[in-house]
C-alpha cells in the first residue's frame, strides 16, 4: 500500500484541494493512506475520516518558531509559534509523533542542526516539493541517525497527490496500524518526485510575496 504522508487540503490557507478531491485523486493515483497535514489546522480529519475508500491519518503541519514540524497521529490541534521543544512536547501530549518536515528547505525547514539537536521521532526523508539535492540530504540524514522515515507529496492541489509516498504492508487496515508501522521502521520503501528549477523559482517568488503580505512572519 502506498501512503502519502504529507497532503494539504483547502483547510490550509494555501491549499486548494477539497476533501472530495483528496479522496478521488488518492484513489486514482493508487494511494491507500493519506496523512492530512494542513498548516496549523486540524479540521479536515473529521470531514475525511469516514470516507470509506482511503485511510486518513490525523495530522498537522505545525509552524514552530524555527520551522515546520509534521505532527503525525495526533488527537487535537497543536498551536503554532511555539519553540521546537514545546511543539514536540505538545505533539507527544496529543498522542502523536513529531517529524522534522523537509529539514533542508531554506524557507520553512528546521535545518540540520535543529533536526539533530531536538528529540524528533522521525524525519521526512522525501518530499515531492523539495529540490533533488534537499531530498538526497534528508534521506542521508535519516539513514545516518537511524530515525524512522516518512515521505509525502506535500500536495497543495489535487493533481500532485501521490508524488511522494512510503510503501506499507497491504495488511494495514487502520490509521493506527499505519502509524505504528511507520514509527517502528516497518515501511517497505520511500519514493517521491522532486521539484524542478522552474517550479522552484516560481515557488520562491510566490513564497516571498506571501511572506511580505504576512508581515515577514512564517506561515
Amino acid at each position: 500500500m502506498k501512503a502519502d504522508l504529507h497532503v494539504h487540503t483547502c483547510y490550509s490557507n494555501d491549499g486548494r484541494t477539497t476533501p472530495e478531491e483528496l479522496v478521488e485523486y488518492a484513489v486514482a493515483n493508487g494511494i491507500g493512506c493519506v496523512a492530512v497535514t494542513d498548516h496549523n489546522s486540524f479540521e479536515a480529519y473529521d470531514v475525511l475520516k469516514d470516507n470509506g475508500k482511503v485511510i486518513i491519518i490525523p495530522a498537522e503541519e505545525v509552524s514552530s518558531s524555527e520551522g515546520h514540524i509534521v505532527a503525525l497521529g495526533i488527537d487535537r490541534l497543536i498551536p503554532r509559534g511555539l519553540s521546537i521543544q514545546e511543539t514536540i512536547d505538545r505533539i507527544h501530549e496529543a498522542g502523536g509523533f513529531a517529524i522534522a518536515a523537509h529539514p533542508y528547505r531554506w524557507w520553512s525547514g528546521l535545518g540540520e542542526r535543529n533536526t539533530l539537536d531536538y528529540p524528533f521521532d522521525g524525519i521526512e526523508a522525501r518530499n515531492g516539493r523539495s529540490v533533488p539535492k534537499d531530498n538526497r540530504r534528508s534521506l542521508a540524514l535519516a539513514k545516518r541517525i537511524g530515525k524512522p522515515m516518512t515521505a509525502g507529496s506535500d500536495a497543495h492541489t489535487p493533481r500532485h497527490i501521490g508524488e511522494g509516498f512510503v510503501i506499507l504492508p497491504d495488511t494495514i487496515r487502520t490509521w493506527q496500524e499505519a502509524v505504528e508501522c511507520i514509527m517502528s521502521g516497518g515501511i517497505l520503501g520511500v519514493d517521491s518526485d522532486s521539484r524542478g528549477f522552474k517550479a522552484t523559482m516560481k515557488y520562491g517568488i510566490k513564497s516571498i510575496g506571501e511572506w511580505l503580505l504576512r508581515g515577514c512572519k512564517r506561515m
